[in-house]
């Protein structure tokens, strides 16, 4: 019996190796310890699915990393801090828009670089926002936009397709 019992304890310490090698190995792969640069911040009305840790991307690469996310007490408008890598510099007119990688989630700061010959110093705030657009929003919309279209066809005495049998 004892050497089941040690069988076993070997066997749960193995395990436990194992796990915490998976769990290093994804701790290291992952990306979450964030890309060093600078800071910026921007405003947006809604940030809904962007969290600390989401990914800053341009031209659909990862330049950077979401490294907070605070209300402004004056405006009421949320405030997202990101860093972006020291070998890009923001034109000044850049624009930031929150877009979701799929249907799925996974929402990500989009950079879209603007004209402008000046750049943002570092701790410069991002001006052009557009905040996230919610899915339920616009499947919402869209079938009071399908009902009142249907009820709108009926007042107006279309035809429903059921016609009384004469032909013309």
């Amino acid at each position: 019996m004892a050497r089941r019992n040690a069988a076993e304890i070997l066997a749960g310490l193995a395990v436990l190796v194992v796990a915490a090698g998976f769990l290093a190995y994804a701790l290291a792969t992952s990306g979450s310890a964030g890309v060093p640069g600078y800071s910026f911040s921007a405003e947006f009305d809604r940030v809904d699915g962007l969290s600390v840790g989401s990914d800053v991307r341009m031209a659909g690469v990862k330049v950077g990393t979401v490294t907070g996310t605070t209300i402004d007490t004056k405006t009421y408008l949320a405030v997202v801090d990101f860093t972006v890598q020291k070998n890009i510099a923001l034109p000044s007119d850049t624009s930031a828009a929150i877009t979701s990688q799929s249907l799925l989630g996974g929402d990500y700061l989009a950079l879209v670089p603007g004209g402008s010959e000046a750049m943002l110093k570092p701790g410069g705030r991002v001006t052009i926002t557009q905040g996230s657009v919610s899915l339920e929003d616009l499947l919402g919309k869209f079938i009071f936009s399908v009902t009142d279209l249907v009820s709108g066809l009926k007042k107006n005495g279309q035809p429903s397709g059921t016609g009384s049998g004469s032909a013309p």
